[in-house]
């Protein structure tokens, strides 16, 4: 089992920027990458991005590519998502995810990133 949890979501203006924080813990030896995903109220899951544990191979969702930088620190567990430049459409709730093998099998509970004025 591996834990996730996130932090770092809240209120920000459009143009401004946040840093989303997900803290692994449990048998991530098994973790390969780590992603981030984000969802809308009635809208499906979209990919952000991903990292793999072990350090390079990161690549990012058109929608947020130039945008978003996503980075680890193995020595705290922790993989995070630098958000720069939001706009409101980037309102969602963001969640990081493991995979182990060939899927995302561990989910976080996720955090409320809000964009407006």
């Amino acid at each position: 089992q591996v834990q996730l949890v996130e932090s770092g979501g809240g209120l920000v203006q459009p143009g401004g920027s946040l840093r989303l924080s997900c803290v692994a813990s449990g048998n991530i030896f098994s973790v390969t990458r780590m992603g981030w995903f984000r969802q809308a109220p009635g809208k499906e899951r979209e990919f952000v991005g991903s990292i793999r544990w072990t350090g390079g191979i990161i690549e990012y969702a058109d929608s947020v590519k130039g945008r978003a930088t996503i980075s680890r620190d193995n020595a705290k567990n922790t993989v995070y998502l630098q958000m720069n430049s939001l706009k409101p459409e980037d309102t969602e709730v963001y969640y990081c995810a493991a995979r182990t093998a060939t899927q995302y099998r561990y989910w976080g509970q996720g955090t409320q990133v809000t964009v407006s004025s």
